[in-house]
């Protein structure tokens, strides 16, 4: 089974009707029906930080949202260890002329690590790195 990275981007277009990915998120998702979508407990965590300054309901949608990933099947949640952090922390080290999140770095890191090219995402940093991103502009017409 083909296997996909999943950014915090990804979660945040899927779970948020107003983003302006939203509907390119969902036409992916179900594009994807037969992969198996991996993310982290990292970017699950900056996930519902996202959201936790948007109001009551956007925090309890947030989670709500979160516990549907973790239990869903086809979605591969590795756990945060302090090998993750410190490997993400060594990562975000090495590129100071960057302006990559300490997630971005971890996630980079596990993608690498799992062997992982194709990523949900339209953060160019992925790109930077020799990522694929599955979340690309519209060609203009």
């Amino acid at each position: 089974m083909t296997r996909v990275f999943a950014d915090t981007f990804y979660w945040v277009a899927l779970a948020n009707p107003r983003d302006h990915w939203h509907e390119k998120a969902k036409a992916v998702r179900g594009a994807l029906a037969t992969m198996k979508i991996v993310t982290t407990d990292e970017v699950l965590a900056e996930f519902v930080n996202w959201f936790h300054r948007r109001g009551r309901c956007w925090r309890v949608n947030a989670v709500r949202f979160a516990r549907a990933i973790l239990s869903n099947r086809s979605v591969e949640v590795l756990h945060q260890t302090r090998e993750s952090f410190q490997s993400g922390l060594v990562f975000f080290e090495s590129r100071p002329d960057k302006d990559y999140s300490l997630t971005d770095c971890v996630s980079m890191h596990t993608m690498r690590q799992q062997g992982l090219k194709d990523v949900l995402t339209h953060d160019q940093h992925f790109l930077h790195e020799g990522f694929n991103l599955l979340l690309q502009d519209e060609p203009a017409v």
